[in-house]
């Protein structure tokens, strides 16, 4: 199995290698370093611990996993990257480790980041998301599972990000997103439902016909936020509808951002059918 690991990469001897794992040319795997079977390290990687790798990931050329947090508050604590499973890590990626002592940057299954993405210290991504090309994720983000992100944007820290949202290429998302829904803009502003990625997702006619019910009461209505949240109860307990009403429920408390508005009044609506 040696003839898996390139013979010019640099692998620290208390690196926890799987016998399958494949390591490129040039690759450095530091101490406290775990990857799991049929992971393929690509040349140049440089992956530092603590971090945990999972299985059947793939991590291109250039990569840097688990590097101390680009943080002035990071005093050499022992914080960890964890990566789950099935992931693909494109060209220079970087994975930046927690700040505090226990605390974990983590990275779910089966997700797609696209060359040059930036996950800082703290962050928490889900399952199937893809992320596209020069995308910047700064501290504390939290990204929940099904979500596509456009290329070139930011991501201000401690913003969350629900599921099956989509985020328009070059926005500026500075506020939370919510679950469902398409955003796009600088300021970004929600558009509409994210349906093609509702349909792709499997969800049938009466659940998106109750989410546009939802998106017409948040958006449309020009009710404050308080009062459409008030509709939103009496729309069902659906359970996606009972995630975007908790969703926004905990965005609009104590040390979050709050969640980006629709577009300002007397603008037209793009609302799609």
């Amino acid at each position: 199995m040696k003839t898996l690991i390139h013979p010019t990469a640099v692998i620290h001897p208390q690196a926890e290698l799987h016998p399958t794992v494949r390591v490129g040319p040039y690759a450095v795997i530091g101490e406290q370093v775990t990857i799991g079977a049929h992971t393929h390290i690509g040349a140049h990687v440089v992956i530092e611990g603590p971090t945990d790798i999972g299985v059947d990931n793939r991590i291109f050329p250039g990569a840097a996993i688990g590097l101390e947090p680009q943080d002035l508050k990071y005093k050499g604590a022992a914080s960890r990257v964890r990566i789950g499973d099935g992931n693909q890590i494109r060209e220079y990626v970087t994975i930046n480790r927690a700040t505090e002592e226990g605390e974990e940057t983590l990275l779910g299954n089966n997700n797609l980041l696209m060359a040059y993405v930036h996950v800082a210290h703290n962050c928490v991504l889900g399952d199937n998301i893809v992320i596209a090309n020069g995308v910047a994720l700064a501290g504390h983000v939290e990204i929940e599972s099904r979500v596509v992100v456009g290329g070139v944007l930011g991501i201000h820290q401690f913003v969350h990000i629900g599921r099956l949202a989509m985020l328009g290429g070059m926005s500026r998302v500075d506020r939370d997103v919510p679950p469902y829904m398409l955003i796009e803009g600088n300021p970004s502003r929600v558009r509409s439902l994210n349906l093609i990625g509702l349909k792709r997702a499997g969800m049938n006619k009466d659940e998106i016909a109750l989410l546009k019910k939802a998106f017409r009461v948040l958006y449309r209505s020009s009710l404050p936020l308080s009062e459409a949240l008030e509709q939103l109860d009496l729309l069902g307990d659906d359970e996606h509808l009972q995630h975007l009403r908790r969703f926004l429920h905990l965005s609009t408390g104590a040390k979050r951002r709050g969640p980006i508005p629709g577009r300002s009044k007397g603008r037209h609506s793009v609302e799609s059918e």
